[in-house]
């Protein structure tokens, strides 16, 4: 696949329904895929952080999740077409996998949220086969037994639901033990899936301001959005020099 360097980061440049074929390929292949889903401020991050970007770019797939990081694209003349965010990807593999007999872990959230999630999901895709759950909320020595616990569930696919950067950091430290073909980080998604957490009408998401809906919303998040005009600048400053060759 086509990739954009964006200050480092090797973005894959596929649309939603192509990162979503991509997954269903990786879960007929006998090996480990690690999903990323990398937003301005995860751009941000590794950009300051080189031993953070080597770990986004030794996943199979990186999508552009965060309107920012598609006007980056467009500015290094490399346009991704469409932002493929997690929620969204991850709608279309629970599509194609339905029925299949793939079988799912949901990790991350807060406790009862995945169990939340899976009474939602099942009646959506009756046939789903989630095979494991577990809360997001343990300490670094429970690290080996959640490897375990999604191990002995004979699951193919876990989606790692702990927000970023620590959801890519786990899946980084332990993508050797996992016996899964695809460990997918989706930061909040199983929030919604549970229907504690409403996304953006589609009027936002549509015009690349789902970012302000969540900020009206959750002003806390001020703080974390004020990456994006310095992404923006550092894009603009020093973003070419990776695209030279």
């Amino acid at each position: 696949m086509d990739k954009v360097n964006i200050l480092g980061v090797h973005v894959d440049m596929v649309n939603i329904s192509q990162a979503a074929d991509c997954i269903v390929t990786f879960l007929g292949e006998e090996k480990f895929h690690a999903v990323f889903t990398p937003n301005s401020e995860i751009i941000m991050h590794a950009y300051k952080n080189p031993e953070f970007a080597k770990l986004l770019n030794r996943a199979e797939l990186l999508t552009a999740d965060g309107i920012g990081v598609v006007y980056a694209s467009k500015f290094l003349k490399k346009p991704i077409r469409e932002r493929a965010a997690g929620y969204d990807i991850a709608r279309q593999v629970l599509n194609k996998i339905n029925g299949t007999g793939h079988k799912l872990f949901l990790f991350g959230g807060k406790p009862g949220v995945a169990q939340e999630a899976k009474k939602n999901l099942l009646k959506e895709y009756p046939e789903l086969n989630i095979v494991g759950m577990r809360d997001g909320y343990f300490r670094p020595e429970d690290e080996e037994e959640i490897v375990e616990q999604i191990n002995n569930s004979g699951a193919d696919m876990v989606f790692v639901c702990l927000g970023a950067p620590k959801q890519e950091e786990w899946i980084g430290r332990h993508r050797e033990k996992l016996e899964v073909r695809v460990a997918m980080g989706i930061g909040g998604s199983l929030d919604v899936f549970a229907g504690r957490v409403t996304r953006a009408p589609e009027i936002f998401q549509k015009t690349g301001m789902e970012w302000f809906y969540r900020l009206c919303k959750e002003p806390w998040r001020i703080r974390r959005m004020m990456d994006l005009p310095k992404f923006a600048v550092t894009v603009m400053t020093n973003g070419r020099k990776y695209n030279q060759n």
